[in-house]
């Protein structure tokens, strides 16, 4: 039997002689410069008391849905959760899903049609990518955060248009021209929607809200499983959008609901953010110092993710290693993940690291390249 999947063999043996093989290991003990905890929730005790708290009130949060939404799997306080995200991003509705990949399956797979266009960003998240092969639609990319480009496409189509972006990459750590954006799809009549996993939690609810762009965005994707510490996610929209959805899409209809736990802790981080500004204005000062040792970086300057270019996957993996053996923990991203030339270390800033931390990370970058 295994002889039938020798390619397989030979496809992990090529990746161990590059030193590209992925590993699951358990979780590193240092500091911390790779999750993307930015605001530091996952570790915060305060919000951890308060979830302690409620569980030992209604120890029932803890059980099993029973089921899909759609039969057993629906509560009342995940209902109520919905309308309070909706509500907060100042959108008619909200539809959760157990994480952000689910979320742009179920967006991207359901909405457009075999006559229609998915226009995305060529950097945008593999998620999107896998969606599209879902859907009957034709994927076009256009060049990154580059509104001319997408506009030349956009000229071309026949059929509705889908245009797919995040607001912040995670590769580069840069900040999409939005508004530029949102003005070239309003233009052709298209659809714009945005995922904001990266800037929720670090840019307020969202670059969508703090632009004020809701009449301008059809959907966003909202994911909890990094500034808000917890998992989960969101398709923040309009009721029609959010009543198609239910009916049409499939990793929606098909997937057991997560239990009322994941839902309490969502709506218990919002209410932790919005009574703890300041942790967004601690990320924003140990960004400036991390800009400030003048690493050449092609991230936006108040990003959390600092991606540092190291055009060679034997020189990245050396770098790394050097970096642990000083305790810090970072991110390396190998070609063929990335293109050829392109590879980085991917490092994540957060509210809870120190000046010196920050400086000593980067004076061990320093000596290396």
């Amino acid at each position: 039997m295994l002889s039938h999947f020798h390619h397989f063999q030979e496809a992990l043996q090529k990746r161990e002689e590059e030193g590209t093989l992925r590993n699951l290991r358990p979780k590193s003990v240092g500091i911390d410069f790779y999750s993307n905890d930015y605001l530091g929730l996952a570790r915060s005790k305060d919000l951890q008391r308060l979830l302690v708290q409620n569980v030992s009130e209604n120890p029932q949060l803890l059980s099993g849905s029973t089921g899909s939404r759609l039969i057993s799997g629906n509560s009342s306080l995940l209902i109520e959760t919905e309308e309070y995200i909706g509500k907060n991003h100042q959108y008619e509705s909200a539809l959760l899903f157990p994480s952000g990949y689910n979320a742009n399956l179920a967006l991207f797979s359901t909405l457009p049609t075999r006559h229609d266009s998915i226009i995305v960003d060529e950097q945008i998240h593999r998620s999107v990518h896998d969606a599209c092969k879902m859907s009957h639609a034709k994927k076009v990319k256009f060049r990154h955060n580059n509104p001319e480009h997408l506009e030349e496409i956009l000229k071309k189509q026949s059929g509705h248009c889908y245009v797919a972006i995040e607001s912040l990459y995670s590769m580069d750590g840069d900040i999409a021209p939005l508004q530029e954006i949102a003005k070239v799809t309003e233009k052709y009549n298209a659809s714009l929607i945005v995922d904001e996993a990266h800037a929720f939690g670090v840019f307020g609810y969202g670059l969508v809200d703090t632009l004020q762009l809701q009449k301008n965005v059809l959907a966003t994707v909202i994911t909890y499983g990094k500034a808000l510490g917890t998992h989960g996610a969101a398709i923040v929209t309009n009721q029609l959008i959010k009543n198609y959805l239910i009916n049409f899409a499939s990793p929606f209809i098909y997937t057991t609901s997560a239990h009322d736990f994941l839902w309490l802790s969502i709506q218990k981080g919002y209410e932790f953010l919005q009574k703890n500004h300041q942790l967004s204005i601690e990320l924003q000062k140990n960004i400036k110092i991390f800009r400030e040792q003048h690493l050449q970086s092609p991230s936006s300057e108040n990003s959390p993710i600092q991606a540092i270019i190291v055009p060679d996957n034997r020189q990245l993996k050396l770098l790394k290693e050097t970096l642990l053996e000083n305790d810090f923990l970072t991110y390396a991203v190998f070609s063929p993940t990335v293109k050829e030339g392109t590879e980085r270390l991917r490092i994540c800033i957060h509210s809870f690291n120190t000046e010196e931390e920050i400086i000593s990370l980067t004076k061990t970058i320093k000596s290396f390249i």
